[in-house]
Parts: C-alpha cells; sequence; structure tokens
C-alpha cells in the first residue's frame, strides 16, 4: 500500500497571488524525499490551480508515480498521450463544483469511453484508472471496459456522521474486494486525513495506493510537508502488513 500526494492546492496557493510561488514541482520534490510513492495533479479545463507548464515540469522531475487526473476531453486525452504519466485516472468534472463531487456514472459514459476514450489511450502504454463510487454495477462496467484500476471515491465516508461511517466502509469495502477478484488494482481517495485514514486501511486490505491532497496540504501549513507526508507513510505502513 502507498501513498500518493495530490499537489494542486500548492497550484492554488500560488495562483491566489500570481506569484512564482510556492512551486508545486518543489512540493513534489519534498513529498517524495519524504517517502511518498508519487504524486497526483488535476489539470482541469478551466486551469484553476495546476496549468499545463506544471504538468510538463512534474512529468521531467517527479522521480515516483505520476498521476494524471482529468476529464476526458479531446484535451486532456491529447495533453496526457503527449507527457505519458504512468497513470491517468479519469474524473467526472463539472466548472462550478469546488472539487471532485462524486464517481463517474458508469451507464452514461460507457459507450463514449468503449468506442472513443479507451481506444486513444491504449495506444500508449499509460495505466487507466476509473474514478468510481463503491456501485457494485459501476465496478462490473470499467471490469468490461478492461481498466487498469479503480480509484473509490471516499467522499462520502469522509464526510459521513459517525452513525453513517460503517455503513459507508461496508460499501467501500465490497467494492474493493469485487474489484480486486476481479483483477483491477484498487486505489481510493477522497477526504482522506489522519483521522479517518486508519479506519479505511484497516477496513480495506487490499487496496494498492491511497491519494491524499486537501487535508495533507492543510496539516503542512502547521506542520511542514516533510514531516506531513511522513505521518502519512507510517500510518499506512502500520496497516501494510
Amino acid at each position: 500500500m502507498k501513498l500518493l500526494v495530490n499537489i494542486d492546492h500548492v497550484a492554488t496557493l500560488r495562483n491566489a497571488r500570481g506569484e512564482g510561488y510556492p512551486d508545486p514541482i518543489e512540493a513534489a520534490r519534498i513529498c517524495e524525499e519524504a517517502g511518498a510513492a508519487g504524486i497526483v495533479f488535476h489539470l482541469r479545463g478551466d486551469r484553476r490551480h495546476i496549468r499545463d507548464e506544471d504538468v510538463y515540469r512534474l512529468k521531467e522531475h517527479v522521480r515516483g508515480k505520476l498521476d494524471f487526473e482529468m476529464a476526458a476531453s479531446e484535451e486532456m486525452i491529447d495533453i496526457c498521450v503527449e507527457v505519458d504519466p504512468h497513470l491517468c485516472t479519469l474524473v467526472p468534472e463539472g466548472r462550478e463544483e469546488l472539487t471532485t463531487e462524486g464517481g463517474l456514472d458508469m451507464e452514461a459514459v460507457y459507450e463514449d469511453y468503449e468506442k472513443r476514450v479507451f481506444p486513444k489511450i491504449r495506444k500508449t502504454d499509460i495505466e487507466i484508472s476509473l474514478f468510481l463510487d463503491p456501485n457494485l454495477r459501476d465496478i462490473e462496467l470499467a471490469h468490461q471496459l478492461g481498466t487498469d484500476a479503480i480509484e473509490l471515491h471516499t467522499g462520502t465516508f469522509a464526510n459521513a456522521e459517525a452513525s453513517k461511517k460503517q455503513h459507508e466502509l461496508t460499501r467501500l469495502r465490497k467494492a474493493a474486494n469485487l474489484a480486486n477478484d476481479l483483477g483491477m488494482k484498487v486505489n481510493a481517495g477522497h477526504g482522506l486525513n489522519l483521522d479517518n485514514l486508519p479506519d479505511l486501511l484497516e477496513t480495506i486490505p487490499v487496496l494498492n495506493e491511497v491519494s491524499i491532497g486537501h487535508a495533507l496540504i492543510s496539516k503542512s501549513l502547521f506542520w511542514g510537508l516533510d514531516k506531513t507526508v511522513k505521518t502519512y507513510t507510517e500510518i499506512i505502513k502500520d496497516y501494510s502488513g
């Protein structure tokens, strides 16, 4: 089980003043040196945080795994194929949303992904992951498409009231086990933090990677990025057998 750090909000802070700092590439370096297995970024259509030049610099400097989160638009597919990250994670994207609000609706996107999206990416060696809610039908359709991995959307679990968290963990465990049984890698992300991560890791031992961004970057304002990443990696090691 490995930690990938999403550095989008380092770019958010940089963009707030229009200055050249803090530099998300420098943040990526510190995260990797502190033990992160790789870096995640989401290049949005409106470029609200990560920008095109960041993407190419991350490709040049990141030593571990590079995960390109993106909507399945023609523009993003073309950039992804050119950059050639290790993994692309396809996510739904709404212009007015503050952050990704849920997983892909596989019934709605299946035909487009089968005929347009997957064939273009499959011309490369880039692995494909689909960002999904823990719905068993969506997992089955992802398998039919031949995706390499899924990333389970953990936001509902993270934001659930205490009385409902166990229900959400059960849903996540069933979805993860099905995906694992079908031969797909199982990743997870969204809303994870120091408080809820242990419960997730204990419940889902088949996890391959967890992607953490906002909570980690926020805590680093007080702890420093190096200490914060090391704290997360220690938690993950405790549940990695």
